[in-house]
C-alpha cells in the first residue's frame, strides 16, 4: 500500500469519524485560511479537478471548474468562506477534459491552539460513479446521511450555546471533545443529546445539571467508531 493510499484511508476515516457514514467514496481535504487568503487542496481534490498533485488553487480556478448551473450559487457560498463563513454544497464540478463530476462539499471553522477561528476546512466528497446503478446509491444513501449528520450537530451546538452561553465554535468543541474521550461518534453523540431535549425540565441550575448529565452519558450504548 502506498503513501497515497495510506492519506486517503485516513481522509476517509476523518469524515466517517464527524458524520458517522462509512460509504466508500473518494474524498479529499480543502482549507482556507483567512490571514493569507489563500486555498489548500489535497491530492484527491486536486485530481477530481483535474490538476496534478501540487496545483496551487485559487478562488478564480475553484469558480471556473463550477458547472455552469451550480456556479452563481456556489460563488455565493464561496465569497461567504472569504468573509468568515463556511462552505458546505452539494454541487457539480466540470474538470480540465469536461468530465462532470458530482461533489458533496462539508466544513467546519478551523481553530488554533487557543480556540481562534483562522479559516475553514473540510472536505470534498466525490459521489459520482461510472456505474448508474451505485451512483444513485450514493446519492440516495450518502447524502442525505451526510446532510442529516449536520442537522443533528448544529441542533446539538444550539443547545449546548444555550445551555451553558457558549458559541458555536466552543460547542463544537464540546461535542468533538466527548467524541474523542468517549470513541463514540460525533453524530451519535449529537443525536442522543438531541433525542434527551424534551425530557429536559426544571429551573435553570436544574436545567443545566441534567443537561450535564445527557452531555458526559450521551456516549453510552453500543455505537463504538472502532
Amino acid at each position: 500500500m502506498t503513501d497515497r493510499d495510506d492519506a486517503s484511508r485516513a481522509e476517509r476515516a476523518l469524515v466517517e469519524r464527524v458524520v458517522g457514514v462509512g460509504e466508500s467514496l473518494a474524498v479529499g481535504r480543502f482549507q482556507y485560511r483567512f490571514d493569507t487568503k489563500r486555498w489548500e487542496w489535497s491530492e484527491e481534490v486536486a485530481r477530481m479537478h483535474g490538476y496534478p498533485p501540487g496545483t496551487e488553487p485559487t478562488t478564480e480556478m475553484l469558480l471556473s471548474h463550477k458547472h455552469p448551473d451550480d456556479r452563481d450559487r456556489v460563488k455565493e457560498m464561496i465569497t461567504s468562506v472569504e468573509d468568515g463563513g463556511t462552505f458546505s454544497s452539494h454541487h457539480r464540478i466540470v474538470d480540465t477534459d469536461g468530465r462532470v463530476v458530482e461533489v458533496l462539499v462539508v466544513s467546519e471553522p478551523m481553530a488554533d491552539d487557543e480556540g481562534t477561528v483562522i479559516g475553514t476546512e473540510g472536505y470534498y466528497v466525490d459521489v459520482s460513479e461510472t456505474a448508474a446503478e451505485y451512483r444513485r446509491e450514493a446519492i440516495d444513501q450518502t447524502l442525505p446521511g451526510l446532510l442529516d449528520a449536520r442537522v443533528l450537530i448544529e441542533q446539538a451546538k444550539g443547545a449546548l450555546m444555550l445551555t451553558y452561553g457558549i458559541t458555536a465554535d466552543q460547542a463544537f468543541r464540546v461535542l468533538r471533545w466527548r467524541s474523542q474521550e468517549t470513541n463514540v461518534k460525533l453524530r451519535t453523540i449529537a443525536e442522543r443529546v438531541v433525542a434527551a431535549l424534551p425530557t429536559l425540565a426544571g429551573d435553570e441550575v436544574q436545567l443545566r445539571t441534567r443537561f450535564d448529565h445527557v452531555l458526559l452519558t450521551a456516549h453510552l450504548g453500543d455505537d463504538p467508531i472502532g
